[in-house]
């Protein structure tokens, strides 16, 4: 969502390339982003958690901190939407980045069209929707001690706020509404991607694990989070297995 003040969305660009954040400014700035680029990795941590941005784009490869690195630094104090920026679009650059926490990735061939796109796809999912005076009361979805509230986007499991970035928290959301039913991977990708693009089953996976993690969940012996081989994944409620 745009800056209330300003109208704008804030984005924050960490690359060394300086002549790319030109022209990323360039082109978004009549679309209303407001765009800030540092150019090394302690400055992309300095900045990302020192400020409110709507988004970040990172680049993996940087001066003095890499990319990933500067990742696992923000994760520790914001759960800001990190759009990664892969120079040669390799499967494990992008599977690193989304086990550290990125939120999407982006191979540095990008047309601008689709930069744009994935930007607003992954500030659209962190939004929190405000809710009229008159609304009916918020949804909350409880299995057992985890508790989801979609329209503010918090989790807490027992007293325990969970720090889940946008996908996470869209996929346990969506585990969840169909606690006891099994999602296919493909299903689970359609319902958190905002548009169809190029996916790849892993990433699922990867953000299954990420959640597994934050659950206090065991793949072998998973109170949460069960794997049905070759047909997907089901939440189950703890309390009732």
């Amino acid at each position: 969502m745009p800056d209330t003040a300003t109208g704008q969305i804030r984005l924050l660009m960490i690359d060394d390339d300086r002549k790319l954040c030109r022209l990323v400014t360039d082109y978004l700035a009549p679309l209303g982003f407001a765009v800030t680029a540092v150019h090394t990795g302690p400055a992309g941590v300095a900045a990302a958690t020192g400020e409110t941005w709507h988004a970040v784009l990172l680049d993996v490869m940087l001066p003095e901190l890499d990319g990933f690195e500067v990742l696992r630094r923000i994760r520790q104090k914001s759960n800001v939407p990190v759009l990664m920026l892969t120079a040669r679009g390799d499967e494990t650059d992008r599977i690193v980045g989304l086990e550290v926490g990125a939120d999407d990735y982006l191979p540095k061939t990008f047309s601008t069209r689709e930069l744009l796109a994935r930007l607003r796809a992954v500030i659209r999912r962190s939004a929190r929707p405000a809710t009229p005076d008159l609304a009916p009361p918020p949804e909350e979805i409880v299995v057992g001690p985890l508790r989801l509230q979609p329209e503010a986007r918090t989790a807490t499991l027992g007293d325990t706020p969970l720090p889940l970035t946008p996908v996470e928290f869209d996929l346990l959301t969506s585990l969840a509404r169909a606690c006891g039913r099994v999602k296919s991977r493909e299903t689970l990708l359609d319902e958190i991607r905002d548009r169809n693009y190029d996916v790849f089953d892993r990433s699922i996976d990867v953000h299954i694990s990420a959640l597994r993690k934050k659950l206090g969940d065991d793949a072998k012996q998973p109170r949460f989070i069960r794997t049905l081989r070759s047909a997907g994944y089901m939440l189950v409620n703890p309390d009732r297995a």
